[in-house]
């Protein structure tokens, strides 16, 4: 009983756990605002591609 409840005080002491958990949010939110970016991106492409075919077209 003595050695769990020391590798539980080693296990809440350790930082690896947090400092994991907020690599993976940081993470996440990178992936957002790359996502976000790259749909707005080819929002307004898809809108310049059409006026310009819309120009060409006879």
């Amino acid at each position: 009983m003595k050695n769990f409840a020391s590798k539980v005080q080693r296990f809440l002491v350790s930082e690896d756990g947090p400092t994991a958990v907020e690599y993976a949010v940081m993470l996440a939110l990178i992936i957002i605002v790359c996502l976000t970016a790259i749909n707005s991106i080819g929002t307004n492409a898809n809108t310049t591609f059409e006026s310009v075919a819309a120009e060409l077209a006879p």
